[in-house]
């Protein structure tokens, strides 16, 4: 990949940085692969080796690449992340990381709800509500199966969206502006039809988020989220009050 960045402005060991996360999305440099030697690319940027260092040394504190003495430095095989506190777009946080989301629907239904849907969703046993079922993917692979079922009395046009262009999360929150969110977080083996929907090897452990959100005091949505254990990971950060 030719150097195009002007020699302008920048300060040098970002420039090097740029050129290194623009390889990355660019899928020059894949995960798992060895990027240029320190001295190659200080011959490069016509800077020192050490501005290169500066440069290197900051994506590996970030996580984006891995360092081994003697050996090199590698790009880091990165697993989608969520916050866990929050509730974000999916396809906001995997454009974030420069990459593309698309989705698949596979279901998109009114049904009526059983004992354990009622119960989670806070309506009578036999309501009507809505279903949906999703496949969330980053590049092409899948990372989220995504099993919704959704109060019609907050969100009566929720069957007429097309979630292959927007996600069920960007229609909720512009439709009844979420509040309050419930999580459960546990570890799961997928069952026959999570495998294949996500694409899976067979012994492959799951992340399964169950996730309950609340517009005020109406309780809106109750979705099952399963996420492939070696592509996926959630985090949570709190702020300590002093």
């Amino acid at each position: 990949m030719e150097n195009k960045v002007s020699a302008t402005a920048q300060p040098r060991y970002l420039r090097i940085k740029e050129y290194i996360l623009e390889g990355i999305r660019s899928r020059q440099f894949l995960p798992g692969s060895k990027i240029p030697p320190e001295l190659e690319l200080a011959r490069q940027f016509s800077v020192s080796r050490m501005t290169v260092n500066k440069a290197v040394r900051d994506l590996a504190e970030a996580g984006i690449l891995l360092r081994f003495a003697g050996d090199g430095t590698y790009v880091a095989e990165r697993k989608a992340e969520s916050p866990l506190l929050d509730i974000n777009n999916i396809s906001a946080e995997v454009e974030a990381r420069g990459h593309a989301h698309s989705a698949d629907v596979h279901l998109l239904e009114s049904v009526l709800a059983g004992e354990d849907v009622a119960l989670q969703l806070g309506v009578k046993v036999g309501a009507l509500v809505f279903h949906s079922v999703l496949v969330h993917r980053e590049d092409g692979v899948p990372i989220q199966l995504e099993d919704r079922y959704v109060n019609p009395a907050w969100a009566p046009d929720y069957l007429e969206q097309d979630f292959s262009r927007r996600t069920p999360n960007n229609y909720l929150m512009e439709t009844c502006p979420l509040t309050d969110i419930e999580h459960a977080v546990e570890a799961v083996t997928p069952s026959a039809r999570e495998v294949n929907l996500l694409e899976m090897a067979d012994n492959e452990p799951c992340l399964l988020v169950l996730r309950r959100t609340w517009s005020y005091k109406n309780l809106v949505s109750f979705a099952r989220l399963v996420h492939p254990g070696s592509r996926y990971k959630l985090r949570s950060q709190t702020r300590v009050k002093k």
